[in-house]
This record gives structure tokens, sequence and C-alpha cells, in this order.
């Protein structure tokens, strides 16, 4: 059955903001996310788009599909079951053969086109990195916040192959007054009142080593759902920046404007203790979401699995904005006492981090609390660090298990 709430839910960001009479400025300004009307959730089911097995459908227009909880039982998330995100409606398909991006702008010396061949000619770099959405979990947040209810699976890692965005800059001659350097995608809106999504991110952050323009995902070439031929890869830091089907690189001597900029994708001064600053884009009230804070999550059992009384191993992932992971902390008394759970395979300071831990459950109901903390010493917070759009909820994960 088809119901008024499963069409909001699944209709395009312009058609619901149009039901709802919110502009895409009054929408960010009121915490609101482009493409789900306050008040009304998101129908969730299972659905396999093109070469994708199933995944948790939140919405069509524009795609957005999360990956169950058993995907991230291992490190390496699979390109089929990798989750994913779009702002716009209108995806085409790209042709590889006559594929090109256009590297320019006011901070450029010497405009240039690159096509996938010249992008796999130059020298190839490899990272394992999370690729995470800013508002997962957000689907969780109490008090409820409107938006693309995430679950815990609008995130995967993988291995990333591509050129550096560094020396593909190096080729446009970066003038020493560039502030920015700024994506387009080859996806746009539906219709013309929808804002092109646009993103930039600080130059220090663009000439990195480990910021690339990827071809490969794990060995293959990129899904279409994950951005092929190529797409920017910024290890560390949300989903939002890592632009797919990347077309237009600009290198900027002012700060990227638009509505993907401000007012979208900001938290208030002060609310996350985030190291990376993007200075060009700060106000007096709000900065834009940077790195991901350190976070982690139980993938062995659900919520109210059962379990044999007696000996039970748990597991799961943490992970951090690249700072490394250190430990993590288990509790089954409800965080009066904590354990140190042992680490599994290290890919990398921006992946994925294995963890494993054994407990003796006693018949009836078990609790298991997990907290991660990186090598700054950060680690989640017990309770929600409310913000309107639902960003970066690290609350520590607590399940009950029944023996």
């Amino acid at each position: 059955m088809i119901t008024r709430r499963h069409l909001l839910g699944t209709a395009g960001a312009s058609a619901a903001l149009a039901l709802t009479g919110n502009t895409f400025a009054e929408a960010a300004g009121a915490g609101l996310t482009p493409g789900v009307p306050p008040g009304l959730g998101t129908v969730a089911t299972m659905e396999a788009l093109p070469g994708k097995k199933p995944l948790i459908k939140l919405s069509y227009r524009p795609p957005n599909y999360e990956s169950p909880l058993e995907v991230f039982r291992t490190p390496i998330t699979p390109n089929d079951e990798f989750f994913v995100r779009y702002h716009l409606a209108d995806i085409p398909e790209v042709d590889a053969k006559t594929y090109k991006i256009k590297i320019g702008g006011d901070g450029a010396n010497s405009p240039i086109e690159l096509t996938l061949d010249d992008l796999k000619k130059l020298p190839a770099f490899e990272v394992v990195a999370v690729n995470q959405c800013s508002g997962n979990r957000r689907g969780l947040s109490n008090p409820h916040v409107v938006g693309v209810e995430w679950g815990y699976g609008a995130m995967g890692c993988a291995r990333w192959k591509g050129a550096r965005l560094k020396d593909v800059l190096e080729k446009a001659g970066l003038k020493k007054e560039t502030i920015e350097v700024a994506f387009d995608g080859a996806d746009g809106p539906a219709v013309d009142k929808t804002p092109d999504f646009i993103k930039s991110i600080p130059v220090w952050k663009a000439i990195e080593d480990s910021t690339l323009i990827a071809y490969e995902m794990n060995g293959q070439p990129l899904p279409h759902w994950n951005g092929f031929p190529a797409r920017i890869v910024v290890p560390g830091w949300t989903g939002t920046y890592w632009m797919k089907h990347v077309v237009t690189i600009n290198a900027l001597t002012k700060p990227q404007g638009g509505f993907w900029m401000i007012p979208a994708y900001r938290v208030p001064v002060g609310k996350f203790p985030l190291r990376d600053r993007f200075i060009s884009q700060e106000n007096a009230t709000s900065t834009p979401i940077t790195e991901m804070v350190v976070n982690s999550l139980i993938t062995s059992h659900r919520d109210g699995a059962k379990v044999n009384p007696g000996k039970v191993a748990v597991s799961g992932m943490a992970w951090d904005g690249g700072y490394g992971i250190s430990s993590v902390q288990v509790s089954t008394d409800g965080g009066k006492t904590w354990s140190a759970a042992k680490l599994g395979q290290d890919l990398g300071r921006f992946a994925f981090r294995p963890w494993s831990f054994d407990f003796t459950a006693k018949k009836g109901k078990n609790t298991v609390m997990v907290n991660a903390i990186n090598k700054l010493g950060q680690s989640q917070t017990p309770e929600l660090i409310f913000n309107p759009a639902g960003y970066h909820n690290n609350v520590m994960q607590n399940i009950t298990l029944n023996a």
C-alpha cells in the first residue's frame, strides 16, 4: 500500500519542501534536511539497486540506502553492500570514454581538462578510509530531528585508489591566494529551484597526500551508485565532501557560496571537539562539519538478540577522523566498570578498527556498552550532543542480550 507518508518520504528534495512551504534556506535555518517534511518519517524497506545487494531504502528520489548492520562484521565493506547517498534526483549514467574533469577557477593559473585515462596516468595512491554520512544515526536522535532517518548504516569502509588531488591541482598551477577547492558532480537537480550540490574544502586539506580523486574501490572500478567513474575521497572528513561523479574542480580565492555550504552541513560553534577547522567558512554562530568524531559499533549482535548462558563473544568496529583508535572499552554492568577489548587488524588511521570482547552471560538480560577512545584521548559521549540537524551522533552504544 502506497501511503502519503511513503510518497513524501521518497520524494525529491524540492518537491518535499514545496509541500511543506519551506525554501531551502528556511529549511536549513530551522534545522531541517531537505527531502523529508517535518513530522513525517521515511518508509524503510529492503530493496536492491542495480549492481547492489538489498539495502535499507530510506528514499528513492534522491536515492538514499543504508547498509544492514551485519555488513560491518568485516573491516572492508563490499562494493555491492556499500551505502548510497545522494542529495539530488537527476543522476545520469556517465560514459567513461567521454568523461572529463575540468580544473580551473580564479585560483588556478592554467585551467586544464583531464580524461579518465589522463587521471590514471598520474601516480596512483591507495588509502583505506571510512566514508560516513554526516547524518549517520540521525534516526536515533532523541528528541527526534527531521531529515533522512539514517540508522547505523550510512557508512562504509573501502580501499580507495586514485590520483592525489594535490598532483592534479599542481598541473593547473595553484595561485598563492587560493583558499578553497570546490567540487561539482554530474548529478543535478530535478527542478530549477533546487540548488546544485557544490562543496568545497580548504586548500590545506585539498593538498594533503591522502586526499584523492579515486577511480577504484576495493580493486574494482567505482560502482555507479558510489561515484563512477571518479569521485573525491577526503579521508577523515564526513561524506558530504566526497563528491561523486566529479566533473568540475575549481580553485577559489574567495569562499564557496551556495546553500550546501551555508547554511547546510554546519554545527553550532563549540558544540563538538572538532580539530580540523574550515576557517574561511566559519561565522560567529556556526562552523562547517569537518572530521568524523570518534565512534564505535557492536556488529556481532543486534539489540535484543538471544544468546546461550556462559561465554559470549561480542565484536564490532571503531573509527574516528584519522587520529587512530587507541582502545575500545566494554562495560557489562551499565558503565560502572570498564574492560579493554582486543583490537584487531590496523588497516590505517582512517579505516575501521575491528575489536572483540568475551564475557560471561548470566541467565536473563545482559547489557553490553561500548566506548572507543582515540589517540588524542577523545572518547564517545554517554548522552546525545543535540543539534537540530542530527549530526555527529556518537553516543555509546548499549545493547541487551537475552541469555
